[in-house]
């Protein structure tokens, strides 16, 4: 695969009626702006790629919100690319919406400025890239990606071609906010030890073969990854039982990645650390280790705790929080717009500044979980170089850093 060609320049969709979507939508009374919904020209047009569980949710957020337009949907399950088309046609009241099996069919449409992207994590990279490359802004499901590499390539094409990649992780906004809001607070005074509750790593697959189901382009869902027979197990969207894509190192890193994405990334944000990563990574030993441990230069330790009632606990000078109450008012920094997450990544997508959960961040909290499973594959002590994303003198964790991908897939 190559990502060279010709970058169009970017639609001035907000200001002029050149920007306005396909011709089926200025005919409607939405279109033209009734209701409070802003005019076709001031809208912004997506598409949805990958729309099966979480990917279908990510979508109905931007249906809902009256900045949108949606016109495009892409699954390679049939089934679940036409109950996505059929949602967004029931939203607008028409038939207008396409259905594709390939996501190129998406990202090189000149009508299109922003795509959501809910597909395994074995499809975040690429996707994502071939979007930056041909001119459209990203919000993509955390983890942000399948290896170290993939998350930094991400980062470059973001900012190679100037466009907004926002992370998926409502939960660093949501859920873990008001810890972040309280440790930076000052509630825990100064914060010497983290502990976060998520499961473990990915492991190999070894379902059998059985035939591929009518309206399953397989071969399509098994993209970069390595060839390898169907089986439900594989791809299915289960979180529990040691099914499902999440369980395979092929396509994710388990629940480590999916909800270390959430967790991890809400502690390093409310630490502050969220721009940078540990210099080492201690797996546990039995002995003096109970936890895999992340060592920070700041000497903060932070543990993965995993089957532990701890979710995030922050314990420092002052006491732990949960537990203790903020010695002021800290807001948010970084969050923009208003409606969470979603509402962020709108907001930016207007006004061309970094999203509450910039590619960066997303990609720095994806590596704690990467470089957390790295050390669990390997079985011992890692020292980590936060600026050159390398493992310090030892090539065979570095060899770790990304997968060989399949034919023709490339980054």
């Amino acid at each position: 695969m190559s990502f060279s060609g010709t970058r169009r320049t970017r639609r001035e969709f907000l200001r002029t009626a050149a920007a306005a979507v396909a011709a089926p939508y200025v005919l409607t009374s939405t279109a033209l702006g009734a209701g409070g919904r802003p005019a076709a020209g001031e809208r912004i047009v997506m598409g949805a790629i990958g729309v099966g569980g979480r990917g279908t949710q990510d979508m109905k957020a931007f249906l809902g919100s009256p900045e949108v337009q949606m016109v495009a949907v892409c699954d390679v399950y049939e089934n679940r690319r036409q109950r996505a088309k059929d949602l967004v046609d029931k939203q607008y009241g028409s038939a207008d919406c396409a259905a594709y099996n390939d996501f190129r069919e998406i990202v090189t449409r000149d009508n299109i400025d922003a795509v959501c992207i809910g597909t395994p994590d074995h499809w975040h990279a690429i996707p994502t890239i071939w979007a930056c490359c041909h001119g459209k802004d990203v919000y993509c499901e955390k983890p942000l990606s399948l290896t170290i590499k993939e998350g930094r390539a991400m980062v470059e094409a973001a900012r190679r071609y100037g466009q907004v990649v926002s992370g998926g992780s409502q939960r660093v906004l949501d859920d873990y906010g008001g810890l972040a809001r309280a440790v930076r607070g000052g509630a825990a005074g100064e914060v010497k030890e983290v502990y976060v509750e998520v499961g473990g790593p990915s492991r190999p697959c070894d379902l059998p073969g059985e035939p591929v189901p009518p309206g399953l382009d397989w071969e399509m869902w098994l993209g970069p990854a390595p060839w390898a027979p169907y089986n439900p197990g594989r791809c299915s969207m289960a979180y529990g039982g040691g099914t499902g894509f999440r369980a395979w190192r092929d396509y994710s890193g388990g629940m480590m990645t999916d909800w270390g994405g959430h967790k991890f990334g809400g502690a390093l944000f409310a630490l502050g650390l969220e721009a940078t990563g540990p210099v080492e990574i201690i797996p546990p030993d039995g002995k003096d280790y109970q936890y895999l441990t992340y060592v920070f230069a700041n000497g903060v330790r932070m543990y993965h705790a995993p089957g532990t009632k701890f979710n995030i606990t922050f314990k420092g000078t002052l006491g732990q929080v949960p537990g203790r109450q903020p010695e002021r008012a800290v807001s948010m920094p970084g969050y923009k717009g208003k409606g969470g997450i979603y509402g962020d990544f709108l907001h930016c997508v207007r006004t061309r500044e970094r999203p509450f959960q910039d590619v960066e961040l997303a990609h720095r909290a994806a590596t704690v979980c990467h470089l957390g499973n790295i050390a669990y594959w390997i079985g011992r002590r890692l020292k980590w170089d936060p600026v050159k994303e390398l493992f310090v003198g030892d090539d065979e964790a570095n060899r770790w850093l990304d997968r060989p991908k399949r034919e023709p897939w490339r980054i």
